[in-house]
């Protein structure tokens, strides 16, 4: 991809993100650090585009919080999916959830339970389902990121590793066929490796825009997840991964690919009946 071409892809993307951080624009684009920086410097110097610390945003669209802003995209799909698992969990069990879009998805479905202990390092978790239905939820203690309002740090660690939980379910950044589920903030994917481990259950929630991407962090290989659930079947290197680490994968239709109807769930090519 030339110059020009990396110009318009940057501006694609930040039409549709509003902001993207520099390392994750390197990584989209299959090209350096110091690519990228020479490629938006004529956009920051013309005032097309706002430079932040670490990222870059339309002017249009730098005034959203990313985390309102990524609840949008995708959220067929990631209400789906929150659907689907949010039906395998049952009144009075234990759930613990890392900060993302769809574990808040997620967490909106799981008002219609009762009785849940909820783990969460993600003040919109904590909100969504603390004082109802007779919930208890323990929050994280640490650093409180601004983009997100989650915790992390060593305190968010610690405190998750007193729990066992019925689920362990965490989002993830990126999904690659080698590499297996990835991230692209270190803290972030120290919380999500350890939530893995606490559960009797593990579990990866994604959209299929994730799949193929590489994250900075790697999380765990596919071998460290008992179940992957998506809204679309992966591309096959990714699906023979799966496969051969034995992970579970299911799949649910969205909404707006049902025509509007209540989206029928389909659990697909779970490892042990193919």
């Amino acid at each position: 991809m030339n110059h020009s071409k990396r110009h318009g892809e940057i501006m694609r993307l930040l039409r549709e993100e509003g902001t993207i951080t520099i390392a994750s624009l390197a990584d989209r684009l299959d090209v350096s650090l110091e690519t990228v920086r020479r490629d938006i410097k004529p956009l920051t110097d013309s005032g097309v585009v706002l430079k932040m610390h670490g990222a870059i945003g339309l002017p249009s669209m730098t005034g959203e919080a990313p985390f309102e802003r990524r609840m949008r995209e995708n959220a067929d799909a990631k209400r789906a999916i929150a659907r689907m698992v949010a039906a395998t969990i049952r009144d009075g069990e234990s759930v613990m959830l890392d900060t993302g879009t769809t574990t808040s998805f997620l967490a909106r479905e799981l008002l219609k339970r009762r009785r849940l202990t909820v783990v969460t390092n993600s003040s919109d978790v904590a909100r969504t389902l603390a004082t109802v239905n007779g919930n208890r939820v323990h929050m994280a203690g640490g650093e409180l990121r601004s983009d997100s309002g989650a915790a992390f740090g060593v305190a968010a660690i610690e405190f998750i590793s007193r729990f066992n939980v019925d689920h362990a379910v965490i989002s993830a950044g990126a999904v690659d066929a080698s590499t297996g589920i990835m991230d692209h903030d270190l803290a972030e994917a120290e919380f999500a490796r350890m939530v893995l481990t606490r559960g009797r259950r593990s579990l990866v929630v994604t959209d299929h825009t994730k799949f193929g991407r590489r994250g900075l962090v790697q999380v765990c290989g596919f071998s460290g997840i008992a179940e992957l659930a998506t809204d679309q079947p992966p591309p096959p290197d990714i699906a023979a991964a799966l496969r051969s680490a034995g992970t579970r994968l299911v799949v649910a239709q969205s909404d707006n690919l049902a025509g509007g109807r209540p989206a029928p769930v389909q659990a697909a090519m779970a490892a042990s009946e193919e």
